[in-house]
């Protein structure tokens, strides 16, 4: 018999109306989390209180001499992160918050607003962190994004000029992937019997963290499959692909027909929720972050919850797990999409062979290659104990294939890597992911 929870009904995040996203204010007070919001050539110091919609920021800072129409930086937002020092002029003196991390990160996402037609420069002091594309720009307040180009780079800062009839711009490391996101997803979808969206569990601060079952949810399926995203907060583009292979599983083509039919899928989107809405970095988190949390007791209620559901929930037939992440900000290695090999010999087998598959399937604009894939023992690959979901995942009984994915943040094989480009590969990896499973039938 199947394995269900009590209560399959949608998650409670998305379930007052899938569109919409789910409203928490707490008051916290931190003295060593603040935003600084500028106002003119002056700054007004905000310690960060009052969460709204799940994002820890600070309110709006009152206005400074400058009056009502003055320059304002601010994260106060979902996935917001940012620290202004000081404006001298035209320049604005930022730096990421690295808040909870353990050395340093590159993750950052701001808006700026009243500075039509001005010419800005954000300086980064602390650091480069910028992709091989440079900054992600939102001109329609965070719902589409486009990157400004590596010629807007310089040294450690970028340099935009506002347009005259924009109230409002946003700019990102990379382009983001909210709660927000994904309640627009299950709306498209929404009364379809191969969907069905349930709580996974309740994070440290409260929120709602979203399991999604997609496929064959009305009979036993030949095959299950278990995805992963969002273990590092930050890493963002890896949703994107994650949203086009689960559009692919409930699209109209054959790999969808297939899939519906054969296999039943179980995705959590954001194993680091609080990380991903109160734009923290996660990577690197203290003590230790999402994806060093597979060994002994877990210290975040997600990493629990999996543990305690994959088992029971697979049955014997979790023939795939697969993490998706993305890696370092750029760099040769980091601007090509790559498996991370296993030290179990059999795993490590049939990681080459899905490379294989993957490789063939990627007929969309981003390409794969298997020499690409970071060995086990080469690199930073050289973790054995279960520590990471992948090595832990290899253990599930009756599983095949447990590997982590790396897709690169805006460049990928010398390709734009973007919304629509990173869907797309998602497409292609669905594809790869049912030739693996069809050769195990």
């Amino acid at each position: 018999m199947r394995n269900r929870p009590n209560n399959p009904g949608a998650c409670a995040g998305l379930a007052a109306g899938v569109s919409g996203v789910s409203v928490m204010a707490r008051a916290e007070l931190s003295n060593r989390r603040r935003f600084l919001l500028s106002v003119g050539g002056s700054l007004a110091i905000g310690t960060a209180f009052g969460r709204i919609e799940g994002q820890r920021g600070a309110r709006a800072a009152a206005p400074g001499k400058g009056g009502p129409q003055a320059l304002k930086v601010f994260a106060d937002f979902p996935g917001g992160n940012i620290v202004v020092q000081r404006i001298e002029g035209q320049r604005v003196f930022v730096h990421q918050d690295l808040r909870d991390t353990e050395g340093w990160w590159f993750y950052w996402c701001f808006g700026v607003r009243n500075a039509a037609g001005r010419r800005l420069v954000f300086q980064f002091t602390n650091k480069d962190v910028f992709t091989a594309r440079g900054p992600a720009l939102s001109l329609d307040g965070g719902r589409s994004w486009q990157w400004l180009g590596r010629q807007a780079v310089q040294g450690t800062g970028f340099e935009y000029r506002l347009p005259a009839d924009t109230h409002e711009v946003r700019f990102c490391l990379a382009m983001p992937y909210l709660e927000a996101n994904l309640a627009e997803f299950v709306a498209r979808h929404r009364g379809r019997r191969e969907l069905s969206v349930r709580e996974h569990c309740r994070s440290r601060r409260g929120r709602p963290t979203e399991r999604l079952h997609l496929g064959q949810l009305t009979a036993e399926p030949a095959h299950r499959v278990l995805l992963t995203c969002r273990h590092h907060a930050c890493e963002m583009m890896a949703s994107w692909v994650l949203e086009g292979l689960m559009e692919a599983v409930l699209g109209a083509g054959e790999d969808g027909q297939w899939f519906r039919h054969h296999v039943e899928i179980a995705a959590v989107p954001f194993v680091d929720k609080d990380g991903v809405e109160e734009g923290d970095q996660g990577k690197n988190r203290r003590p230790h972050d999402h994806n060093r949390d597979y060994l002994g007791q877990p210290v975040y209620p997600s990493v629990a919850a999996l543990k305690a559901f994959a088992p029971q929930w697979s049955q014997g037939r979790c023939r795939v797990a697969l993490d998706l992440h993305c890696p370092y900000i750029r760099g040769t290695r980091d601007e090509n999409i790559f498996l991370v090999g296993q030290p179990d010999a059999k795993i490590n087998a049939q990681i080459e062979r899905f490379s294989a598959l993957l490789a063939e399937a990627c007929t969309g604009p981003l390409p794969y290659h298997p020499k690409w894939n970071i060995p086990f023992g080469t690199g930073w690959n050289t973790e054995k104990e279960p520590k990471m979901f992948s090595r832990w995942a290899a253990t599930l009984p009756g599983i095949a294939l447990a590997a982590t994915l790396e897709f690169p943040y805006a460049t990928a094989g010398g390709k734009e890597v973007n919304v629509a480009t990173a869907r797309r590969f998602g497409q292609d990896l669905a594809h790869a992911i049912r030739r693996f499973l069809e050769t195990l039938a």
